[in-house]
């Protein structure tokens, strides 16, 4: 993303960027707070409003960032650029859904899985080499993902957690539709996720009775879900990440599966179960093994420092 101000020096830029990642991690981080807070918004309701205000948001953005070169730039992403926001629209609504079906934690736990899920359809469908170290986390992140979904299972309320699992597989496939062009903008291709979040999520509010009505308080939560929590998160990401190796944006990013639990414990005493702590525990160990196994391994990126 093009900054109104001149680049800062080499070693600034780093710095800018984890700032910025960790950062994003933080904004995620917040959808828990905002989803307890509703009043009586249902899950489509939501998904609506959250993807409108998103959309908004990034073409502000756009306007702002690009002006005349945005039609250019829509068109360089091309088709890859729309699938990948097709799979991404799934995981918006995926998500959202899971946090109301389910903890806070487990939704967040087993997002977190979507790298590896993604290196491994990568291998499948792209060929991609994966390290050993990668092989090993993804075996140890099925066994968190067993033990939080079996909890789900012994307690009777297992969607909650199958709504997380097919948002963390379409993460991944989002993720790996972009690497058969690694040079598509992002932004464009949350643009396109918002618009398919918007095509599944309303008239799904009109079957299931919901509609499209909501109360004043409710109306803001879901700006703030579309502007703050999803919309800076994103932009902070994209400008941050762009300094930075992958494993050490995926790295930084963690902050928001630490942070997301810990905030509706502490305004809505939402407390995990120990099963939950155990298995999230274990894939978030698998995802911070895997980071930095990469870390070491990793060359300094062209024109970062």
């Amino acid at each position: 993303m093009t900054s109104l101000a001149a680049d800062p020096p080499g070693h600034d830029k780093a710095l800018q960027g984890r700032l910025l990642v960790l950062l994003a991690g933080v904004f995620w981080s917040l959808a828990g707070l905002f989803l307890r807070a509703m009043e009586a918004a249902g899950d489509w309701q939501v998904v609506f409003y959250r993807s409108l205000t998103l959309v908004i948001f990034l073409a502000l953005v756009l306007v702002i960032r690009d002006g005349r070169r945005l039609p250019s730039i829509f068109a360089a992403a091309g088709w890859t650029s729309v699938l990948a926001g097709f799979f991404l629209s799934f995981a918006f609504v995926c998500f959202v859904t899971s946090m109301t079906r389910t903890t806070v934690a487990n939704t967040l736990f087993l997002l977190s899985a979507a790298p590896l899920l993604a290196a491994f359809l990568g291998w499948v469908l792209l060929r991609e080499s994966v390290r050993k170290a990668t092989w090993a986390a993804m075996v140890a992140a099925m066994l968190g993902v067993a033990v939080m979904v079996g909890d789900g299972l012994a307690q009777g309320d297992p969607l909650g957690d199958l709504l997380a699992l097919g948002a963390a597989l379409a993460f991944a496939l989002f993720t790996v539709t972009l690497r058969r062009k690694p040079g598509v903008d992002m932004l464009p291709t949350t643009v396109y996720a918002g618009l398919f979040a918007l095509l599944w999520s309303g008239p799904a509010a009109l079957a299931t009775g919901q509609g499209l009505t909501l109360s004043t308080h409710d109306l803001l939560l879901c700006i703030g879900l579309g502007v703050v929590q999803m919309g800076c998160g994103l932009v902070a990401y994209i400008v941050g990440a762009r300094y930075l190796g992958a494993a050490e944006s995926a790295l930084l990013s963690m902050s928001e599966v630490i942070l997301g639990p810990l905030w509706v414990w502490w305004v809505f005493s939402e407390v995990p179960t120990t099963l939950t702590l155990a298995g999230g525990g274990i894939v978030l160990g698998a995802l911070v093994g895997n980071a930095l196994s990469g870390l070491r391994r990793r060359r300094p990126p062209v024109g970062a420092v």
